[in-house]
């Protein structure tokens, strides 16, 4: 008999926006992340980037950080 090959599900865990940060704290990050960003693209217009894939990673992060402040502004509004 042939036997069966069992493959193994990868599963993947997501990344959860829920965190015990106060929204003080989420807009102080939102803010470090932003003034990075800043200084992330202006190497990069210099040419002295070595990982441009930083650039994409600051914008999801900045994006996730908005992300939280509303769903704490939309719970708090309730």
């Amino acid at each position: 008999m042939a036997e069966k090959k069992t493959t193994a599900k990868s599963t993947k865990t997501a990344k959860k926006a829920v965190e015990v940060k106060s929204r003080e704290d989420l807009q102080k990050e939102l803010t470090a992340k932003q003034t990075e960003m800043l200084e992330t693209r202006r190497s990069h217009r210099a040419g002295e980037l070595v990982n441009p894939r930083a650039i994409t990673q600051g914008r999801k992060e900045i994006a996730r950080l908005k992300t939280a402040i509303r769903a704490d502004e939309l719970k708090g509004d309730k």
